[in-house]
Parts: C-alpha cells; sequence; structure tokens
C-alpha cells in the first residue's frame, strides 16, 4: 500500500489518477486508504514526492 506523508501540499494532482477511488482529502494533507492497489498512478503526478510503499 501506498502512503502520503507530512510533506503534502494538498494540491489534488493524486486524487484524480488513482483508478479505485482510494485518495481522500484529509485534514492537512491527502490520505490513502485500504482500497490501494499499488498501481503507483498517484506517485507519478505528485510534485513534490510525498507518496511513497509504506514501510511494513
Amino acid at each position: 500500500m501506498h502512503v502520503i506523508s507530512n510533506e503534502c501540499i494538498v494540491c489534488g494532482a493524486c486524487q484524480p489518477e488513482c483508478p479505485v477511488d482510494a485518495i481522500h482529502e484529509g485534514t492537512n494533507k491527502y490520505r490513502i486508504d485500504d482500497k490501494c492497489i499499488d498501481c503507483g498512478a498517484c506517485v507519478e503526478v505528485c510534485p513534490v514526492d510525498a507518496i511513497s510503499m509504506k514501510e511494513e
């Protein structure tokens, strides 16, 4: 699963790229829920590299 760090600038570029609607606006940053399928589309469009794979 991917996660969004505190580096998120809440620009919204990632949300429309998610094919399963797993990205939602939070209080201070966007968040990714359990529907994430790890396709990586959101990672490619993030202008501040705030999205990465969750470390297990």
